[in-house]
């Protein structure tokens, strides 16, 4: 059985309460002994490279391995330059390939925007790690759902354009799952034929436009949470996780 922990949306921000839930939530997942560990975006709160020194302290050491991919929060240079050791500003994808599993972390960041898009060079390169592991159940992951979850606050600030996602993963028949972050919630839907599996978020929960009357519609109090997806004889199962 494959495990793998999901983590999202951590806003580092220099801040006691969120470095504390941040590392809290990943050693909940370094716990698990998980095959790999996914951060899913928002990473930083504001993009700064002091938050990212924060960050890299927090998910350095330990034998599992661990890719990211940025969010809207994220600074594509610093991101690169304190976490991944790479100059530039281009896209930060990252792929892991496992025993029996291709994970693929998109990055769908459009920088100084709130919502996402997959850019020409993200989609080829996605496509190629695909292509690259013929029937090797694959996970495509990245920040901003290409869906709508019933929060119109985050539902507007979603994936655009992702007709141009579904038609690379219709190409591969081994793609199993698709994840995403950003919703700050725990939602499970469809997406292109496969399921579209939601992160929650560490530093806050978002919550249905009916639970609340609060603008915007986040719960500060609920504790952090992730997702854990086990891929057993090609089905996958994801449980969700409030961390102590």
């Amino acid at each position: 059985m494959l495990v793998l922990a999901h983590v999202s949306d951590i806003h580092v921000d220099g801040t006691e309460r969120n470095t504390s839930r941040a590392a809290r939530a990943l050693d909940y997942a370094r716990a698990l002994r998980p095959d790999a560990i996914l951060l899913t975006g928002d990473i930083a709160d504001n993009g700064a490279v002091e938050e990212y020194e924060i960050v890299r302290e927090l998910i350095k050491g330990g034998d599992v391995p661990l890719v990211l991919c940025p969010g809207n929060h994220d600074a594509r240079g610093n991101l690169r330059k304190v976490l991944l050791g790479l100059d530039g500003d281009h896209p930060a994808n990252q792929a892991l390939n496992l025993d029996h599993a291709t994970i693929a972390l998109c990055d769908s960041s459009i920088p100084g925007r709130p919502e996402g898009r997959l850019d020409d060079e993200t989609l080829d390169w996605l496509d190629g790690v695909l292509s690259a592991t013929p029937g090797v159940p694959a996970f495509v992951g990245m920040h901003h759902p290409a869906a709508e979850l019933g929060i119109p606050y985050v539902d507007g600030i979603r994936l655009r354009e992702p007709e141009r996602l579904a038609r690379v993963l219709g190409r591969h028949d081994h793609v199993v799952a698709v994840l995403a972050g950003h919703a700050h919630t725990a939602a499970a839907t469809t997406f292109a034929g496969l399921p579209l599996l939601v992160a929650p978020g560490v530093v806050s929960t978002a919550l249905l436009p009916f639970e609340t009357d609060t603008r915007p519609p986040v719960d500060l109090a609920l504790p952090p949470a992730i997702a854990i997806h086990l891929l057993d004889d090609g089905r996958i199962t994801t449980h969700y996780r409030p961390v102590p």
